[in-house]
């Protein structure tokens, strides 16, 4: 099985920079980036997410169906059904928890990287393919219908529970799984928007007027 690839490091800083010329950096900083965006935005990211808030959304179907069985519990039988469905919920919730949470965290990684090499210099030509508008909007449209649905499962799960009828444990069924939709539809935006706003501040920004001088021209003085 391939492992996930490795982060790239960060640029070394300015007094051990081996690079022959300004070419040779600009083409390292644009493979770099181009690696580091297909990291972030890339349509298996999207997969990954999908998959592990699936995971999440079945542990917690188990979990209500659990809590459901024991307020519906007639009989011993139907008591063990419960604590069986509750504890393969939560053999399947909490590792998809943890995934997540990881995919946060190398997702923040991957976006201070893109800020490091991305202020190295500018490269107006490379960086035109990095922008993805198209790209970017997909993963905002997506994750708007996902957080929209999770958060209408919210409101409209407990706003329609009828007493007698509804049990405490089908309304929290109903919370849990609008929760993992609306969890999962603002990592997305925050995804996109992230691109967005490196793209902005990074490459379409002019260059700072304190900004190194290019490697293969001396400085001015």
């Amino acid at each position: 099985m391939s492992r996930r690839p490795s982060l790239p490091p960060p640029p070394p800083p300015v007094e051990i920079r081996t690079w022959p010329d300004r070419e040779a950096m600009l083409a390292d900083r644009a493979l770099i980036l181009r690696a580091l965006v297909g990291m972030h935005l890339g349509p298996g990211r999207l997969g990954v997410l999908v998959m592990w808030a699936g995971l999440a959304a079945f542990g917690w179907l188990l979990v209500g169906s659990g809590l459901v069985m024991f307020e519906q519990a007639a009989d011993f039988f139907s008591g063990i059904a419960g604590l069986l469905s509750l504890l393969l919920g939560a053999g399947a919730l909490i590792p998809a928890v943890v995934l997540v949470s990881l995919y946060v965290a190398r997702d923040r990684a991957i976006r201070v990287l893109l800020g490091e090499w991305g202020a190295l210099d500018r490269d107006p030509e490379r960086d035109r393919e990095l922008r993805l508008p198209g790209t970017s909007l997909v993963w905002l449209l997506l994750s708007f219908v996902l957080a929209a649905g999770g958060l209408a499962l919210c409101v409209i799960g407990p706003a329609s529970a009828r007493p007698g009828d509804d049990t405490y444990g089908m309304v929290a069924l109903i919370m849990g799984l609008g929760m993992v939709a609306w969890l999962t539809g603002l990592i997305g935006a925050v995804k996109a928007l992230a691109h967005r706003r490196w793209v902005l501040r990074v490459l379409t920004a002019p260059a700072p007027l304190d900004a190194p001088a290019p490697l293969d021209t001396p400085a001015r003085r």
